[in-house]
């Protein structure tokens, strides 16, 4: 057996036994870090065939930015764990059936992929499509924004909606917390926000006292007349 046999087997034991403490544990913090370690192992898988490219790509895009995304999420969002997982067993028989599906579809792609074939099929796509001795980054450039351009824009507008979803969720509003409403500030005038109030003058010491006296002699002269 290959050195790189062994290192496919490894790496693909950690990426199942993270991607299965993912749907088990029961922090959400845990769980996003363990999709964390899935990524890593899956493109360490990439790195293996040779696909350095999108190994790149997604630690630079999803750990790096989309899983920072959700950790800041989860964090916010003050989630009441046991209500989540209170019908978890419900759900369990449907996703079992779901994952069962999605796992026999991705073995009948590779069977007809590479187990059926001789040859890889990248090559012969792409000497067929007269792009032998490409790099795979040009590779998979010209095929994006050729043959899958609408369903890379599909992708994008559905990164978009979950971006909007992740923001409107974080900045809910609740009674107990206090926000700036930058619409009511614009449209503030002087009047509603200060109030002229009239008060007496301050008077010292000294003043008062004189003010006292002349009031006993003015009592003292209305006495006396």
């Amino acid at each position: 057996m290959e050195f790189t046999t062994v290192l496919f087997y490894i790496f693909a034991l950690l990426l199942v036994v993270s991607g299965l403490k993912v749907i088990t544990s029961r922090n959400p913090v845990s769980s996003a870090l363990f999709l964390v370690l899935a990524f890593f192992n899956a493109a360490a898988i990439w790195m293996l065939l040779q696909a350095e490219f999108l190994a790149i790509l997604l630690v630079l895009v999803y750990v790096g930015a989309v899983m920072v995304l959700f950790l800041f999420v989860v964090m916010m969002l003050d989630i009441n764990i046991d209500v989540l997982r209170r019908d978890f067993r419900r759900f369990v028989p449907m996703a079992t059936l779901v994952g069962a599906i999605i796992v026999i579809e991705t073995a009948l792609i590779l069977w007809h992929g590479y187990g059926a074939t001789a040859t890889a099929l990248r090559d012969t796509t792409a000497a067929a499509n007269g792009m032998a001795g490409w790099s795979n980054t040009r590779i998979i450039g010209k095929i994006i924004y050729t043959d899958y351009i609408f369903a890379f824009e599909v992708a994008g507008l559905v990164l978009l909606v979950a971006i909007i979803a992740a923001i409107a969720l974080t900045t809910s509003h609740k009674k107990d917390s206090k926000r700036q409403n930058v619409s009511e500030q614009v449209k503030v005038r002087a009047q509603d926000r200060v109030r002229v109030v009239k008060m007496a003058s301050e008077k010292t010491a000294a003043t008062l006292a004189a003010e006292e006296a002349a009031a006993a002699a003015d009592s003292a002269a209305g006495k006396n007349g």
